[in-house]
């Protein structure tokens, strides 16, 4: 009988997430508030509705308004993907891995390993990776999809 390694994993991070143990739960939270995201225990990215199904684009969300009323965050992966979308919020994207495209009035801006993209609120924009990003993101205000 052959172990499927990765299921095996998924059910052990289950649990101990939900048993609050520490070498599996992403977030390491001080009394003080203050937080440490452990990037390489986040697990699965959750697939995000682009609206077309064969896009891959995934999402991680760090904090929600409970944490942080002000500010969100969160880490997004795309592979041969492009979406519109309009931002009711401030984004700050900070690219980790590959290039990420944004495309606004027809024009192509490019970021890559290292670089800083700002998009302001009411910006109706493209995100565009045409190969693979990995990217950071940053939200103001934290509670914009109740805007």
């Amino acid at each position: 009988m052959e172990l499927n390694k990765e299921l095996i994993e998924e059910i052990v991070r289950k649990v101990a997430s939900e048993l609050q143990l520490g070498c599996f739960n992403f977030k390491e939270t001080d009394t003080s508030g203050i937080t440490v995201v452990h990037k390489d225990r986040l697990g699965e990215f959750d697939k995000f509705d682009t609206g077309k199904p064969n896009d891959e684009v995934y999402i991680k969300d760090l904090f929600d308004t409970k944490e942080s009323p002000r500010l969100a965050a969160g880490y997004m992966k795309m592979c041969h993907s492009r979406f519109q979308w309009t931002l009711n919020y401030d984004e700050m994207d900070y690219v980790i891995e590959g290039t990420l495209e944004i495309i606004v009035n027809g024009k192509k801006l490019a970021g890559s390993k290292g670089d800083c993209i700002f998009i302001p609120m009411g910006s109706t924009i493209e995100f565009s990776a045409p190969e693979y990003a990995e990217f950071f993101y940053v939200t103001y205000p934290a509670n914009w999809s109740e805007l």
